[in-house]
């Protein structure tokens, strides 16, 4: 029997769960696996670097689930600082570069997986690429910044974008123990929310000492004779600024699949079936930040870029490329974040996600305790919840609040994942005591207001 060949692009959390699953189906007898990875590192938490930057984490290895040497005991090929920059789908090989001697070559496949990642989006402004201008994608990255911040000669921080990479990295900043400057586009931080929930998550950075500037587009990146940034600005202002740091988003890195002819979502993001396998192409599989995955919630393909999906993704291509089958069935958009005390959750869709779907819907807030408000301790939190019209199912939940409130978002997206209706939600045997909830608690709180709001339309 011939032994068939695995190449995977990209040393992630995708890639490298697929090809660490495949291996544990089929040994080195029956399936050659060859790994590229253009950067220095495998299998590290990007999510972790802010954490890394802002001290809470204290080494870069402490972010490394598993080193190359890992991947290569188990008979994995892995060839770091190798660029793939052509896939032949016909010709079924991959053109790859030795990134630090330009050296090519072509490597046939039987199978592909493709895990590129996503891409930070960096403006196109003058300035950007001024010395002190930093991204966070990637273990290097990370260092990159600890270095400028390190031998920065000003203690102010600019922080372009107000999502999850900008909060938490207005709190790593914070707790490097710069002033910190957040220039947000949008209305509010966390455009992830209503704009009602990012207004509260607006109070409280700025409580923390964070300046927050909303509606600001930023024009141009100003330098300093020696070439370092020394400001940020906008259409109405000018922000000093010792180190910047983009926190804008990311999108699917998939220029490789697009040049290759594969099929994309209009997020940019490839398109696979249940079992991750690129739709239309039997022997080519794909995951991680570089898919569009089903949202369970909306019914349409949407780009999350969230190590939990990569890795969930990478074990299900594993499975299927060793033989066996598995499926990821999609999502319903649970993601929790914090800046310092202050933690962030969401689930489900937001107001004008029900909207441009063309749900009818209503909205309950209510304001409640991490636990009896008798019980020392006891903090604040926020819960806004969406239920459909007339049927009452649940299509969304957003927490703002302090210890306690985050993971409780964890409720509802498995009540969404069941899809179950918000009067079902009121009868969950949800665990109780003092020190852990109110004896209602505030998805509960917020479920029982929205059957009430439902039966009344």
């Amino acid at each position: 029997m011939s032994i068939e060949r695995l190449v995977v692009i990209g040393g992630d959390a995708a890639g490298m769960s697929a090809a660490s699953q495949a291996r544990r189906l089929k040994g080195p007898g029956e399936l050659e696996i060859v790994a590229f990875e253009r950067g220095h590192f495998t299998s590290f938490s990007a999510c972790g670097i802010p954490y890394w930057v802002g001290g809470d984490v204290v080494g870069r290895d402490e972010l490394i689930a598993r080193t190359p040497e890992e991947h290569r005991a188990r008979g994995i090929d892995l060839r770091l600082r190798t660029e793939v920059t052509e896939i032949d789908v016909a010709g079924r090989r991959v053109r790859a570069r030795d990134v630090d001697s330009g050296a090519q070559s072509w490597t046939s496949y039987d199978k592909l997986v493709i895990a590129t990642g996503a891409r930070p989006i960096r403006p196109d402004l003058p300035g950007v690429d001024a010395a002190g201008v930093h991204g966070v994608q990637t273990l290097d990255d990370g260092q990159a910044l600890i270095d400028t911040l390190a031998r920065a000669r000003g203690r102010r921080a600019v922080v372009v974008g107000a999502g999850y990479i900008g909060v938490e990295m207005a709190e790593a900043l914070i707790n490097r123990g710069y002033e910190v400057t957040v220039v947000n586009r949008g209305s509010e931080p966390m455009s992830t929310l209503d704009p009602d929930m990012g207004r509260l998550v607006h109070t409280a950075m700025e409580g923390l000492g964070i300046t927050m500037v909303n509606e600001a587009e930023v024009t141009a990146v100003r330098t300093a004779e020696d070439g370092h940034v020394r400001a940020v600005v906008t259409k109405d202002a000018e922000y000093p600024a010792d180190v910047v740091v983009l926190g804008i988003g990311v999108r699917p890195e998939t220029a490789l699949a697009k040049a290759a002819g594969l099929p994309l979502g209009g997020h940019g993001g490839l398109l696979t079936d249940l079992a991750m396998r690129v739709r239309g192409h039997e022997d080519i599989w794909a995951g991680g930040d570089c898919v569009e995955v089903l949202d369970l919630v909306s019914g349409q393909e949407r780009h999350i870029a969230l190590g939990t999906h990569a890795n969930k993704h990478g074990q299900v291509i594993g499975a299927n490329v060793g033989g066996g089958y598995a499926t990821f069935p999609g999502v319903v958009g649970t993601a929790v974040s914090k800046v310092c005390d202050l933690e962030i959750a969401r689930t489900g869709l937001r107001e004008k996600d029900a909207r441009r779907v063309g749900l009818r819907f209503e909205t309950v807030t209510v304001e409640s305790t991490s636990r009896a408000g008798y019980y020392p301790g006891a903090s604040a939190m926020t819960v806004k919840m969406l239920a459909e019209r007339r049927t009452g199912r649940l299509l969304g939940v957003q927490i703002v609040g302090r210890e306690g409130a985050g993971k409780r978002v964890d409720i509802a997206a498995v009540a969404l994942t069941a899809g179950m209706t918000v009067e079902q939600m009121t009868a969950l045997d949800l665990g109780y005591a003092p020190p852990f909830s109110p004896v209602w608690d505030p998805v509960l709180v917020a479920a029982r207001k929205a059957t009430a709001r439902v039966r009344s339309t």
